[in-house]
């Protein structure tokens, strides 16, 4: 069992806990981010992580686990393969979510959704819509760390994460750090690139 000591230790010791003025994918803005993929990028790291998001669904059956892209990707591969299911993850098309790739799922599915890191669920809510979508069944959403301290919630769904902090966050026009016009970073963004 990894505890929660263990997981803040990966992170401390990975610097995946970064300070400054970050727009989260939610829209908000936040003095604090959780670079995961700083945690993630060592295999037995990872490995750790996604046998103790199994544990907490394995009692649901899964039969696949659906991560969105691009922060699910990776806890959605190392959950399924301590599960031994499949691994797929969602994309965003023109703000909504899309299995593409050749990925799909069926009503005979038993879906869980894991994140990397959860502020408001918006993600994990509309990869829900897009599963059910199919036939599918939700059985549990599981994230890594909730960034809301707890707020946020998935009435119906069991939902696990495997530590929970509260950071605060600001929209856009209440933002303290946009006030003092710190620059801000978007971190799990990549800018777009002219192809010519």
């Amino acid at each position: 069992m990894l505890t929660r000591d263990q997981l803040l230790k990966m992170f401390r010791d990975s610097h995946a806990l970064m300070r400054g003025h970050f727009e989260l994918s939610s829209g908000l803005h936040s003095g604090h981010y959780f670079q995961c993929a700083q945690v993630l990028q060592y295999p037995k790291q990872a490995a750790a992580i996604g046998r103790e998001l199994a544990r907490r669904f394995r009692a649901k059956r899964p039969t696949v686990v659906v991560g969105p892209a691009a922060g699910g990707i990776i806890p959605a591969f190392v959950t399924a393969q301590a599960l031994g299911v499949r691994a797929v993850y969602a994309e965003r098309v023109d703000a909504e979510m899309a299995l593409r790739r050749g990925f799909s799922v069926t009503k005979k599915d038993r879906v869980v959704i894991t994140e990397d890191a959860i502020t408001t669920g918006e993600s994990a809510r509309k990869v829900a819509a897009l599963v059910e979508s199919y036939g599918a069944k939700v059985v549990g959403i599981g994230a890594i760390v909730d960034r809301s301290g707890g707020k946020v919630r998935f009435p119906g769904r069991k939902f696990a994460k495997l530590f929970s902090l509260a950071f605060e966050t600001f929209h856009p026009q209440d933002c303290p750090l946009c006030s003092e016009q710190i620059p801000v970073t978007r971190p799990g963004r990549i800018p777009r690139k002219s192809v010519l």
